[in-house]
């Protein structure tokens, strides 16, 4: 149950945002997170295509390839939820699915996906990212330690 809560959270807290950015007038961005000391930067992005936007001209594609990898982790997510242990697999997955699903949505439901962040770090100031993004970066990060220590403990 734990783990159905933490995919919700990630899903609605990203979807929440992505919501208040695009009710948001185009005027107001990008500009400085409020005490971030200019470390993060909030834009209001519409990505048509994959990250960075990559084949941008293929819409059909760019809907269905998410749509069927979000299925596959999704069908990992319910092969793993009755299993006893596996906590580190868990909780990759579970954020890798909330991420996936939020930027699913935005796919299918507005025909883009909204990025509304980046980090003035040098080689990340023009990428820009939204929660999601990093829900299913930390999740993928996740499940490499989780494997890594199985693997360790299986030698």
């Amino acid at each position: 149950m734990l783990m159905i809560l933490l995919v919700m959270t990630v899903l609605l807290v990203d979807l929440g945002i992505k919501s208040a950015v695009e009710e948001a007038e185009p005027q107001e961005f990008p500009r400085k997170l409020d005490k971030s000391r200019g470390f993060i930067i909030l834009h209001r992005n519409h990505n048509n295509g994959f990250p960075m936007g990559v084949l941008r001209d293929k819409p059909e594609l760019v809907r269905m390839v998410p749509l069927m990898v979000v299925s596959a982790v999704a069908g990992v997510f319910l092969w793993l939820f009755p299993r006893k242990g596996q906590g580190g697999h868990k909780v990759g997955i579970s954020l890798i699915l909330g991420g996936g699903l939020s930027n699913l949505y935005d796919r299918l439901k507005r025909g883009y996906v909204v990025d509304y962040f980046s980090v003035n770090v040098k080689g990340l100031k023009k990428v820009v990212f939204n929660l999601g993004d990093i829900f299913i970066f930390l999740g993928t990060g996740i499940l490499l330690v989780a494997e890594l220590i199985e693997a360790k403990r299986e030698h």
